[in-house]
């Protein structure tokens, strides 16, 4: 074949089963008419492979953010965090498709916000997009919808434990309009102030982690603090840590399409992201890790997942311009200060369940400088075209200075106009009773999955499953009548399978003696336990 090809080139390559690569022309807005031209000989199909894969990976994320956050929170408010995260893949790709993509990425943008031409993704088809002559508007349009879902899902996270859907509904909406849509435009969009002042935001360090953060900070503010607050009431565990490390999972598996994938096609360069976001986690794990060790002496799996997600959150804006080793840098120091940073929430009495702001403002902020310190002009021209003048590594002072100033607008702008839209949503829960932002005492109490959602995570929860020796004071028979008497809908299916089995299990010496708690948090049998599982 390579004889052939060398012999007569012209005429072989015409017969390859291939698209040949072409410039584009610059005739339309959409990129041309797909009737009577192929608008794919603009673009690699490998590069829209990868971006099409990289949507799905970002998408995976967002459920991830809502296994996460339910394990961390009690068990009668697990089920709404999953909601919300849902929730908001839905409100925010909608908001995205009205008039978000516009007026993030619009072609025509100001320094501050785009315009409103391609609203509705009018013209949003094959011509290249702002951000990668690589790929077209309708790819980028699709993979960085899901930047925009994700970061809603991290604000919302505030309300754990005692706020409203519908208030946090409409907050996902107007905040995606009025916060999420101008810091992504003046960092992203190459008519933003930002990028035009030199700043580095590979994947979203300010648009994502510093705004989200800063959100659900002022969240807790305006909604207040959960009953009990400083008191031995809300000294409970993460009710299910199996969940937390199965959200862990599907967001360190989810980051590679959210790093590498924001090289915005299929090179070195995303190789490189995918390397860095990777040792970014794992040395933040292990410090996270040794510093828990040091004070409590127990290798806590909730602390480890914890520092795998702050390594992730100080890598992404770096990602795409700093070389391995610095990813170990930034791992170890997102590590240590996402860490001590749990601690402010205390300082400032704020009551952020979830350590929010502690985790994304905090690790984006420690990655954003980092950035300006470690970034390299070798490494982001990985790609074949993208030019920096780098950071301290390649003795651009200034750098920092600039990564500084935009870290510091981000977070000033998305915590005071989140204060406002809380707010005014506040004020306006006066008159109509469904927007006020939390539920009263009492529905707090009893849990927002069963006040809210009207569904459980899990129906009941067994306390303990101890096995002794068949006598009248532990007999199974006994137990399952008094159950028949509490409603056979009460008991899980394992539970009643166990109860069968054991009655039916004369030849057996010994049987199964359970504790249960009943749907609505109560214990048939008067048990009394504390820690994980509890009824609260």
């Amino acid at each position: 074949m390579t004889q052939q090809l060398n012999s007569t080139p012209g005429a072989e390559l015409n017969s390859l089963p291939y698209v040949p690569y072409l410039a584009y022309n610059g005739t339309k807005p959409t990129g041309g008419n797909s009737l009577t031209e192929n608008l794919n000989v603009f673009y690699e199909s490998g590069d829209i492979a990868w971006m099409l894969a990289s949507t799905a990976l970002v998408l995976l994320m967002i459920p991830g953010v809502g296994f996460f956050y339910s394990g961390l929170a009690r068990r009668k408010s697990a089920l709404s965090l999953i909601w919300l995260s849902v929730m908001a893949i839905a409100v925010t790709s909608v908001q995205w498709w009205l008039w978000g993509y516009s007026l993030t990425f619009s072609h025509k943008a100001g320094l501050f916000i785009g315009a409103m031409d391609n609203a509705g993704f009018h013209n949003v088809l094959g011509q290249p997009s702002v951000g990668s002559a690589r790929i077209p508007d309708l790819m980028f349009a699709v993979y960085q919808g899901m930047f925009a879902a994700i970061t809603v899902a991290l604000a919302v996270g505030a309300v754990a434990e005692r706020g409203r859907m519908l208030p946090a509904v409409v907050f996902m909406f107007v905040w995606s309009t009025l916060v999420y849509d101008p810091i992504a435009c003046w960092t992203w969009n190459p008519s933003g102030w930002v990028y035009k002042l030199g700043g580095l935001d590979f994947a979203g360090g300010t648009p994502v982690h510093i705004s989200s953060g800063s959100a659900a900070l002022a969240y807790c503010y305006v909604m207040g603090k959960r009953t009990g607050y400083a008191t031995q009431a809300l000294n409970y565990r993460p009710h299910n840590v199996t969940h937390i490390v199965i959200g862990t999972v599907f967001l360190w598996v989810g980051w590679f399409g959210f790093n590498a994938g924001s090289a915005l096609s299929a090179n070195l360069r995303a190789i490189m992201a995918a390397v860095v976001t990777n040792l970014a986690a794992c040395s933040s794990a292990i410090t996270w890790c040794l510093i828990d060790y040091r004070l409590e002496g127990k290798w806590s799996t909730v602390g480890f997942c914890s520092g795998i997600v702050a390594g992730l959150v100080a890598i992404t804006p770096g990602s795409g311009y700093v070389p391995a080793w610095a990813a170990v840098v930034f791992g170890v120091c997102s590590g240590i200060g996402c860490n001590l940073a749990t601690q402010f929430k205390y300082r400032v009495r704020a009551d952020d369940a979830l350590d929010i702001f502690a985790v994304h403002g905090v690790g984006g902020l420690i990655g954003n400088l980092c950035t300006g310190l470690f970034a390299a002009d070798y490494i982001a021209h990985l790609d074949g075209f993208t030019q920096i003048r780098g950071g301290w590594v390649n003795r651009h002072w200034i750098q920092l200075a600039i990564q500084l100033a935009d870290s510091s607008a981000g977070m000033a702008y998305s915590f005071v106009v989140s204060l406002l839209i809380l707010i005014t949503i506040s004020f306006l829960g006066r008159f109509i009773p469904s927007l006020r932002l939390r539920v009263t005492p009492e529905e707090e109490e009893r849990g927002i999955d069963d006040v809210e959602i009207g569904e459980f995570a899990y129906d009941y929860v067994e306390i303990r499953r101890e096995v002794k020796p068949r006598d009248p004071a532990h007999d199974v028979s006994r137990i399952f009548e008094e159950d028949e008497d509490e409603g056979a809908s009460q008991r899980s299916h394992s539970q009643a399978t166990m109860m069968n089995n054991a009655e039916k299990g004369g030849a057996r010496e010994e049987s199964y003696h359970m504790q249960m708690l009943n749907r609505d948090g109560t214990d048939p049998y008067s048990f009394h336990g504390g820690g994980i599982g509890t009824a609260s």
